[in-house]
């Protein structure tokens, strides 16, 4: 594999030690993806880097690295840090990040950042996690909203059989395209792609609601599947002459 090829089977994540992020890297590890986890603490990134090869097994390519090592070694990075971390840490990274990366932001602006109920959503100057990390980021860096309604329970449970569609969006058709195959690298799990990037103010929210969904039904991860769609990769949208939006 040339260094180009390994640049792009990179992926790196930011907050790779918290659930979410040790889940995706377990399952993505398992697709043959090369990992960065990145920490504020390098060391504790190590340890969890360390703990995956072991479950894993040695072939497997996982190593750790402060947030902003993690983010320099790849031009696809997965930020899964609690929405409380989100500016900061995205202030942190500003002067790491590669030309033309690739951001798929995973973060829910919930209530219980602020002490308030995890069935409740925090509103935002910016309209959406998603999109205060485009503003907080260099302009060159494609931004996505993906992963928020797959439970991380079961993204660390490889014994679990995932099922579920994963809802993301972008301004960037060509970085929608490498986050839905980052989607279809872990079986069972469908891209279903909504369009421009201001569709995460739709997104976010439905974690709040499966969460309150998870509590009425005592399930651990309800998640949601889109019916009537046609197999393969979505049609362009024809030009709106009322709306707009493009995507």
């Amino acid at each position: 594999m040339t260094e180009a090829q390994t640049e792009r089977q990179t992926i790196a994540i930011v907050g790779g030690t918290g659930p979410m992020g040790h889940g995706l890297a377990l399952r993505w590890a398992q697709a043959g993806y090369r990992i960065v986890l990145g920490s504020r603490d390098a060391e504790r990134a190590a340890a969890a880097a360390a703990g995956i090869r072991e479950t894993l097994g040695a072939a497997a390519r996982v190593e750790g690295a402060a947030n902003d090592e993690a983010v320099a070694a790849a031009s696809t990075v997965a930020l899964c840090v609690p929405f409380a971390a989100h500016a900061r840490t995205l202030q942190g990274l500003r002067s790491a990040w590669r030309e033309g990366s690739v951001l798929v932001d995973v973060t829910v602006p919930l209530a219980v950042a602020v002490g308030g109920r995890p069935t409740d959503m925090l509103g935002l100057p910016a309209g959406s996690a998603a999109e205060q990390a485009a503003q907080l980021t260099p302009r060159s860096v494609r931004v996505c909203a993906a992963f928020h309604h797959i439970s991380a329970a079961h993204l660390r449970d490889l014994d679990h059989a995932l099922d579920g569609d994963v809802l993301l969006c972008g301004n960037d058709r060509a970085a929608r395209a490498i986050v839905r195959a980052l989607v279809a690298a872990i079986p069972r799990l469908r891209p279903v792609d909504v369009g421009p990037l201001r569709r995460a103010r739709l997104l976010e929210p439905l974690t709040a609601l499966l969460i309150g969904i998870n509590g009425r039904y005592k399930v651990p991860g309800a998640g949601i599947r889109i019916t009537g769609l046609p197999e393969g990769e979505p049609h362009p949208p024809a030009p709106s002459p009322t709306f707009g939006e493009g995507g």
